[in-house]
């Protein structure tokens, strides 16, 4: 039998429903376009890509990991400081970890041992796995759109 919370939360995480998905955000950046900075905006592809992955990656390890520590600093260990990647290599690692990590929360909201009401190991009482899910969710859309509204600025957007 199907779990309808389940499947919803595995369909939210791939972000294809209510607007544009990771990957049509992110493919067909030209590399020189990857840290342009336009007028009036704070970040580049580049920054907001690796912003989502490295937050993507320390929600993913503060839900599913029982030696978990916050050892990361806000802002400075959340944002590149460089707005361009240092080579194409770092991009496309960047894509495939985000898509790795993203992959891997799918698979643990299909897990049946996977209790999305419980609280996470290293949590407070409050922070539960649904909790996780749905801020990286609701995080990542955010910086998607900016993602979107960079590309437009830069005259990259279809």
């Amino acid at each position: 039998m199907s779990d309808p919370l389940r499947d919803h939360l595995e369909r939210i995480l791939h972000w294809d429903e209510a607007h544009v998905d990771f990957d049509t955000a992110v493919n067909g950046i030209p590399p020189a376009c990857r840290g342009a900075l336009p007028p009036a905006f704070e970040h580049s592809a580049w920054q907001l890509l690796e912003h989502m992955r490295i937050a993507q990656r320390d929600l993913l390890n503060f839900t599913t990991s029982a030696t978990y520590s916050h050892d990361l600093t806000w802002p400075d260990d959340y944002w590149p400081k460089a707005p361009a990647p240092p080579d194409d290599a770092a991009w496309d690692e960047s894509v495939a970890l985000f898509r790795l990590d993203r992959r891997a929360f799918q698979v643990l909201v299909s897990d049946p041992s996977f209790d999305p009401f419980a609280k996470v190991p290293t949590g407070q009482p409050h922070q539960t796995g649904l909790r996780s899910i749905l801020l990286i969710v609701d995080h990542n859309a955010y910086h998607l759109g900016q993602l979107v509204a960079v590309r437009r600025a830069l005259g990259i957007w279809k």
